[in-house]
């Protein structure tokens, strides 16, 4: 599949936006409460990535100003489940900012207000990445690791975060550095069995299957449809050198063992250097979750690629 930078930007963005307002919402009844003026910050800077990332994603639109008709699809669409919910995870996730800023409400209120964004939030990063696994038609979506693989790349980024908040505000404990650490180990874990899965897969179809004909052996194209390229061809039959896959694959595990490292550094460290280390963490995790975002497409193999010439998908 042809990556979409618009995409990429908003499955990257906005997941670690939803993992950051998940885990504020969950610190609304825990240990892990950052300062008030921290808390706001923070959530202001998860409500910034998640609406970076949904501006971002209107512009792999063809026509951008129909986007609101997504909405009328959530019986059937995970599309359509996605934008309801991230449109929905707005009311809780405001509401949490002003009885934060107001100093309103009782602990119980917050703790029911924030695990209601936590819920949401999740549900939402649930949704996007049922986007993609629910598509029968691409072997290296359709697969039981996607969704964890983007809940678990989300709940790294949202925890990094965090940390880089607790650390430059003083409150960082042994919760904060657990988590981010967890967190960056399952996302590695995850991202490892996933390329180790689809490239195990058998590429079982062939042009036979793709016009029911398997029955009668293997079959081959008379002539071309068309003499030139189109559509489908360029978005669906995007490949890339598995030389370069490599390669990127490696920068991943590298940005993710990286960030890993500088987390568990940044535990022994004290004062301002902790903070730095979180931050170096947090910005190392973004750039491999960049370059593996870009391979989950990249390396999409779409069926309807066995209709214009391919062997086998």
């Amino acid at each position: 599949m042809h990556p979409a930078y618009s995409v990429i930007l908003f499955t990257t963005t906005s997941g670690a936006g939803y993992g950051l307002l998940a885990l504020l919402g969950l610190s609304a009844a825990t240990e892990m409460a950052l300062p008030r003026t921290g808390a706001l910050i923070a959530l202001l800077l998860a409500l910034g990535l998640i609406t970076f990332g949904l501006l971002a994603s209107t512009f792999h639109l063809g026509r951008p100003e129909r986007a609101w008709r997504a909405f009328s699809q959530w019986r059937s669409s995970w599309l359509s489940r996605e934008g309801v919910l991230a449109v929905a995870t707005y009311v809780p996730a405001v509401a949490l900012g002003l009885l934060w800023l107001g100093g309103w409400g009782t602990d119980g209120l917050l703790a029911v207000v924030g695990l209601l964004a936590a819920l949401l939030a999740a549900l939402t990063v649930v949704a996007t990445g049922m986007i993609y696994a629910s598509l029968r038609t691409i072997r290296q979506w359709n697969h039981p690791l996607v969704v964890p693989t983007y809940l678990a790349f989300a709940l790294a980024g949202g925890a990094t975060l965090l940390l880089v908040f607790a650390s430059f505000g003083g409150v960082a404990g042994l919760v904060h550095w657990i988590l981010a650490a967890a967190g960056l180990l399952l996302t590695l874990l995850l991202t490892l069995l996933y390329w180790r899965a689809i490239d195990q897969q058998p590429r079982d179809l062939d042009a036979a299957a793709a016009i029911g004909l398997s029955h009668l052996g293997p079959v081959r194209e008379w002539e071309p449809a068309q003499t030139a390229g189109n559509y489908v061809q360029r978005e669906m039959g995007y490949q890339v050198a598995r030389r370069h896959a490599g390669r990127l694959r490696q920068l991943t595990l590298l940005g993710l063992a990286l960030s890993l490292l500088f987390v568990i550094v940044g535990w022994f460290l004290s004062g301002l250097a902790t903070g730095l280390f979180a931050a170096v963490a947090a910005l190392l995790l973004f750039a491999a979750s960049l370059v593996q975002r870009w391979l989950f497409f990249a390396q999409a193999e779409h069926i309807v690629t066995l209709y214009f010439g391919a062997t086998r998908a």
